[in-house]
């Protein structure tokens, strides 16, 4: 079952730095909430239109650890990304906990919180 939550981040890492929103709506709960460094909120909605303003250029994450329940997991990870937001370019380094819901074979990403990280 780890695997198969690293193939579901990989999936959403990927529809991430490709701008796939229609991915993306499939990959998130419709009750998905996210939580950035500073505290906003951001539900599904305004998570997916976000692209409109913003893209990364580059994505990477690193000391991923993954924690399973019944229908749940926690997946830890340190992301590394470049992105541009409103024609400025950002560079970031966060820590990231992402959770997920499901199980055999179809994991949803219900929530995401970031932390920055100095390296």
């Amino acid at each position: 079952m780890s695997e198969e939550i690293l193939a579901a981040h990989r999936a959403f890492q990927t529809a991430e730095l490709q701008a796939d929103t229609d991915r993306l709506d499939t990959l998130l709960t419709d009750d998905f909430r996210s939580i950035g460094e500073r505290g906003y909120l951001l539900d599904k909605s305004a998570w997916i239109g976000r692209f409109t303003e913003f893209g990364y250029t580059d994505l990477e994450t690193g000391e991923v650890d993954v924690c399973l329940y019944d229908r749940a997991a926690i997946l830890r990870c340190v992301q590394h990304s470049r992105s541009v937001w409103r024609g400025q370019e950002m560079s970031l380094t966060n820590r990231v906990s992402q959770v997920w819901v499901g199980g055999s074979g179809t994991w949803q990403l219900a929530g995401i919180q970031f932390s920055s990280h100095d390296v």
